[in-house]
């Protein structure tokens, strides 16, 4: 299968690979999020000496047997003999000291609960050999809690990783990369289910529609992704039922910590908190307040960043029952595609809107960059109203405002007017106005207003 994106991730990775003397390398991320692929890219065609072993959830000696096989293989050696886990990384530091080698221990998370004091055990072999070997130690895992607590203070491995990577899920233009031969309006849709996951998306097939991609990889019975989500949940929590009704009242528009509790039936405050915060180390939700009052916990706001996550809580999750009797076809049209197309496309193309400002200001390609990119509150007491913008940037020389509008019709002068109106209103100054359409504009062209139609967001990958 064709590795896609990782640009950045890719050239970290190598640079680790090919630096001098002994490295130690932490690479972490939620389940599907393609960690396994980016290590396997960047060493297989090296011409070090790669040995790359997944740990198993069973004893140490059962992993002992089966990495010295690997390593054997790797170092063309006859059978080794090994009775514990720091034998063979002791091993593989002392061949360090003659050629270049590399080990990846994928899912060490495993691997570390049944060998006790691991992370000492590496914490001491890497302090013997340092300035010695040229071995290449990298640690991979999906228990992200776990993973971040090997270089906070308290571990041994503190102050010893060379390279840490929170490996994170793609953005909307990287993950286009999987279905390329879709029409760009056809991308941003595919996009709004699968997100940036790599493994959701190189299930995707581009000979058919994405109606009938969805159907078939998330709305019909027995789905391939039908229980993604519900397994990788019982896998992270032990009270998976606390964490369905939080993304169910946040699937619901519900946003602020109040009015989530408030729609379910939690037990208390505390156990709220504990599910959110949970969700948000997982990568499945995030806590986003405004811009302008970023300390204001009364104004933060809570939404899924998933976007597998967020469509299966709306349409798939609360209609299990009906999914079990319907035919696959009339339960996408009657629960999923007219509210699909007009409501949930258009919340998720605003955040890819988000992102791609993101990648351009990155880039240096802004006219005016900026610092900081969200929502903005406004309160206006002599009208009696308040509200949010949804996507403003904050830069050296002051707001710039974005509207985007996924409709079928063009953005025409009336509707940019009434939208710099309603900003005006709010006494926000604003340097510029850009907008984001799917349709195109039927609009006069100004030095204070900025235009983006699809082609733009896609054109990099061109």
């Amino acid at each position: 299968m064709a590795f896609y994106g990782r640009k950045r991730e890719i050239e970290q990775l190598n640079s680790f690979i090919n630096s001098d003397n002994q490295q130690l390398a932490l690479i972490y991320g939620r389940r599907r999020i393609g960690k396994s692929e980016l290590i396997k890219h960047c060493i297989q065609k090296l011409d070090k000496i790669c040995i790359y072993y997944e740990c198993k959830q069973t004893t140490e000696k059962n992993n002992v047997q089966s990495l010295a096989e690997i390593v054997a293989e790797q170092l063309s050696l006859p059978k080794l003999a090994f009775e514990t886990i720091e034998e063979v990384i002791a091993f593989l530091y002392e061949e360090g000291m003659k050629r270049r080698i590399i080990i990846a221990l994928d899912e060490y998370t495993y691997l570390r609960s049944v060998v006790k004091g691991l992370d000492s055990i590496i914490q001491s072999l890497v302090d013997k050999y340092k300035e010695k070997s040229e071995l290449k130690v990298i640690l991979c895992g999906s228990y992200i809690d776990i993973m971040k607590s090997i270089v906070e203070t308290h571990n041994p491995l503190y102050g010893r990783v060379n390279l840490i990577m929170d490996l994170k899920e793609m953005d909307y233009l990287d993950a286009s990369l999987f279905y390329g031969k879709y029409s760009n309006e056809d991308k941003i849709r595919i996009y709004s289910v699968f997100g940036g996951v790599p493994y959701y998306n190189s299930l995707i097939d581009e000979s058919v529609s994405v109606e009938d991609n969805i159907i078939e990889l998330v709305s019909k019975k027995n789905a391939r992704l039908e229980n993604e989500i519900s397994m990788y949940l019982m896998s992270e929590l032990s009270k998976i039922y606390n964490a369905n009704e939080v993304f169910e009242a946040l699937s619901k528009g519900y946003s602020k910590y109040k009015d989530i509790l408030d729609h379910t039936s939690l037990s208390s405050a505390p156990t709220l908190v504990d599910t959110i915060n949970k969700l948000i180390s997982l990568e499945l939700v995030v806590k986003e307040a405004p811009i302008n009052d970023e300390n204001n916990k009364k104004k933060a706001k809570y939404r899924i960043s998933d976007n597998l996550s967020k469509f299966y809580f709306r349409y798939i999750f609360p209609n299990k029952s009906r999914i079990a009797v319907m035919n696959d076809k009339v339960f996408y049209d009657k629960y999923i595609k007219d509210d699909y197309n007009t409501k949930y496309v258009p919340e998720v193309f605003e955040n890819i809107c988000k992102q791609f400002l993101i990648r351009e200001n990155i880039d240096g390609r802004l006219k005016e960059d900026f610092y900081k990119i969200g929502k903005y509150y406004y309160d206006n007491p002599a009208e009696k109203t308040n509200g949010e913008f949804d996507i403003v940037t904050e830069g050296d020389n002051g707001y710039v405002f974005y509207e985007a509008k996924y409709k079928s019709s063009p953005i025409d002068d009336k509707l940019i007017n009434e939208e710099i109106k309603q900003v005006e209103k709010t006494n926000i100054k604003c340097i510029k106005y850009g907008f984001f359409s799917k349709s195109g504009y039927r609009a006069e062209k100004k030095n204070n207003l900025i235009f983006y139609e699809l082609e733009d967001l896609y054109k990099k990958n061109k």
